[in-house]
């Protein structure tokens, strides 16, 4: 059966499939009134955009929360394209969101643009605008945060400062080796109108995974800025580099730049040890037996031992593959020891980290990308055991449960399990991957649930990650890594989210 045949299977047989149809064309379109944007003069103090996307990012911040999805909608149906609003969305979170003092918090709604993006093009045709209206929705949450806050707006750039092409590069790399704050944003600049993307991507990749500070947060918008322009083009680079030069800039007062912090010392070590991987490093035998392994370390050593140890393997022979499995599945078990937000991040920022792995044309980059991700878990552990219990199941030895039902009529049991029992659908997930190796039908209504019933970006950011990286899993390892899932995906008895009640009554 096809993807699009599960779906629409899935949608007519059970309860869920007919909240999204009543949903999923968008009937509210014509109930709406006619929108002209607003044509003032540009406040000088604010930096300026492409001139083709300004009116649709004004839009955005000008318009209030309880009128914005009706108004978009009105542009929508007046050929207001995706790429337009997607772009619209992104640019006006960089202009109007600081992310200070944490990469995180209202900032979400700046890193969550790219994973609603994920969602929307997994999708079917029918719902593909639902992710982005929830991103709209928070975009003005986080708006009207950062205004409490002090309305930050980003600046125009100080033109004469801007280096040339030739000194940009260095000068960049320096300023943020120095996190020198103006320098970097001024060398950004540069870089955002003279080198070509991938170039510049090789920089941040680097800088975003070079500290453990905001859990992860400086890789995960890494991974999210690059994979954004390239949907909605690079023509739109210079703010979106410009905020993540910002944010990655974020540290905790102290001497960063000396590499001393805790925070900082896995970088300072892991440059050293990667060059100590074999030669032919990427290449190797995908080993079972060196995951469970691994999977041992990892719940134990320090993250220097962790690197060490996984140096060890990979040199005995083994691929960097199964290093990976163990850093994916390991995750995986740390949000069954405690599902909150610490365990959620170190998923979601191995699946940034992962990126960045496939990403790099540079090997000594993607030694570090490897060896970071391996230092981090360690530090999120001791982070989940600062913030209070940790349990104690081995993801590797959960047992399968069966299923009462079949095709279909399964996908519904378990997800209305997740909401009555998520150990218990956990392990009924094992089981259906086990029967399905390719558990498309599963994984789509799991992505259409977080639609109806997801409350907050985390929601988003989780879900495209693990539905993403449950390919990147080896097969003997997909679906222990798919069940822990169930401990942050939405449950089919889960409670509609406001802006589901909220659209219902805009199509009333």
């Amino acid at each position: 059966m096809s993807n699009l045949s599960s779906r629409r299977t899935f949608l007519q047989q059970t309860a869920l499939g007919g909240s999204l149809i009543g949903l999923g064309d968008l009937g509210f379109l014509q109930k709406l009134q006619p929108v002209r944007a607003a044509e003032s003069t540009l406040d000088p103090n604010v930096v300026r955009l492409d001139a083709g996307i300004e009116p649709v990012v004004r839009l955005l911040e000008e318009t209030p929360r309880e009128q914005l999805l009706e108004k978009v909608a009105e542009r929508i149906k007046g050929g207001l394209t995706y790429r337009e609003v997607l772009a619209a969305l992104l640019l006006a979170g960089v202009r109007n969101i600081q992310p200070r003092p944490s990469v995180g918090f209202k900032f979400h709604a700046v890193l969550v643009v790219n994973s609603a993006h994920l969602a929307s093009q997994a999708s079917p045709d029918e719902h593909r605008w639902l992710p982005i209206f929830w991103a709209l929705d928070e975009f003005k949450s986080s708006q009207a945060a950062d205004v409490r806050e002090g309305n930050w707006t980003m600046a125009p750039v100080k033109e004469s400062l801007v280096p040339p092409a030739d000194k940009a590069r260095q000068a960049f790399i320096d300023a943020m080796d120095n996190w020198d704050v103006a320098a970097a944003d001024v060398a950004v600049a540069g870089l955002a109108r003279t080198m070509a993307r991938d170039d510049v991507f090789e920089l941040f990749y680097r800088f975003g995974a070079r500290d453990f500070r905001d859990i992860g947060h400086k890789a995960i918008f890494v991974a999210n800025s690059r994979r954004t322009l390239e949907a909605i083009g690079w023509q739109h680079a210079e703010p979106v580099l410009r905020s993540l030069a910002y944010a990655l800039q974020h540290h905790d007062g102290g001497n960063s730049f000396r590499g001393d912090a805790p925070a900082d010392l896995p970088w300072k070590r892991n440059r050293e040890l990667a060059a100590n991987l074999r030669p032919n490093w990427t290449e190797g035998k995908v080993d079972s037996g060196a995951t469970t392994e691994f999977l041992g370390v990892l719940r134990e050593a320090s993250d220097q031992d962790a690197c060490a140890k996984a140096v060890d393997i990979i040199n005995r022979g083994v691929s960097p593959q199964s290093i990976w499995d163990a850093l994916f599945v390991g995750s995986g078990e740390m949000l069954i020891r405690q599902p909150e937000i610490v365990a959620l991040h170190a998923m979601t920022s191995s699946n940034a980290l992962r990126y960045a792995f496939q990403s790099t044309r540079d090997d000594d980059t993607r030694r570090m990308m490897l060896l970071q991700n391996v230092a981090f878990l360690p530090l999120f552990r001791g982070a989940m055991e600062r913030r209070g219990k940790v349990g104690t199941t081995r993801i590797d030895t959960l047992e399968f449960a069966p299923l009462k039902s079949n095709g279909t009529d399964a996908v519904g049991e378990i997800l209305a399990e997740i909401s009555r029992n998520r150990s218990s659908a956990a392990s009924k997930i094992m089981t259906y991957v086990n029967q399905h190796p390719d558990p498309a039908e599963l994984m789509d209504a799991a992505r259409l649930l977080i639609f109806l019933k997801g409350t907050n970006s985390h929601d988003y950011k989780f879900s495209a990650a693990i539905l993403e990286d449950f390919q990147h899993v080896s097969p003997d390892w997909r679906g222990r890594y798919l069940a822990a899932g169930a401990f942050n995906l939405r449950g089919s008895g889960d409670a509609e989210n406001k802006l589901v009640q909220r659209t219902r009554a805009a199509m009333a």
